[in-house]
């Protein structure tokens, strides 16, 4: 049986692929992400590549095995179910649910699970805007991009945030940059790193190409 551990690598390095569509992922990309040093991710791959989830590739990467992306998929379903449960059905704020999350998704039994999912309504995507896999570990890919891709007086409807820090996703929520609402370009300054949104009601935000990056959107046609 995978322990938590190994849960969690497998499941981070699954969401580095899914979001940058890569086959490979990079040692120092999953000890970033994962919060630990290069010379620890490099040693749990090798122990991971011994135990079939993953195949590691010196100085190159990681890529996950068929064995390796079936738990992946299966803990990325727990997740964002858990998150989706945590937000809709207990009232959680949604920048506090991924840390919440990441404790239950280990701990939650496949029967539990799949009344989660019943219970919900089989949502398919998270309170973030990202894909939850189905059981069969089928994931809908999202064909949206950073705002900051888009030109002057586009018309956009977010999509997903791919940021989880907790005061990124507090100014997104404060600000209604959340999935479903719709926005318009409306000022862009490649010089100085600077795009303008404003809401149906007429309401300006302002960001920094940097932070724009981080909301992925597509075009709307009103």
């Amino acid at each position: 049986m995978a322990t938590s551990t190994v849960e969690n690598y497998l499941k981070e390095i699954l969401v580095i692929t899914l979001e940058e569509s890569v086959s490979k992922v990079p040692m120092g990309q999953v000890a970033r992400v994962l919060g630990v040093t290069p010379g620890t991710a490099t040693s749990m791959a090798k122990s991971l590549e011994r135990d079939g989830w993953i195949k590691y590739f010196p100085r190159v990467g990681v890529s996950l095995t068929r064995k390796g992306r079936k738990l992946a998929m299966n803990m990325l379903r727990r997740h964002r179910l858990l998150e989706t449960f945590l937000v809709e059905t207990l009232g959680l704020d949604w920048s506090e649910i991924h840390a919440e999350a990441e404790e239950l998704e280990h701990a939650i039994s496949e029967k539990v699970l799949e009344k989660l999912d019943e219970f919900l309504g089989r949502p398919r995507f998270d309170p973030h805007g990202d894909p939850i896999p189905s059981k069969g570990g089928v994931i809908q890919q999202l064909s949206s991009k950073p705002l900051s891709d888009f030109e002057k007086d586009a018309e956009i409807r977010i999509e997903s945030i791919i940021d989880q820090d907790k005061e990124f996703l507090k100014f997104a929520r404060n600000t209604k940059l959340v999935p479903g609402q719709r926005f318009k370009i409306i000022g862009k300054e490649n010089c100085a790193d600077s795009i303008t949104l404003k809401n149906s009601k007429g309401k300006e935000i302002n960001l920094g190409f940097r932070s724009a990056e981080k909301v992925l959107a597509l075009p709307f046609e009103s």
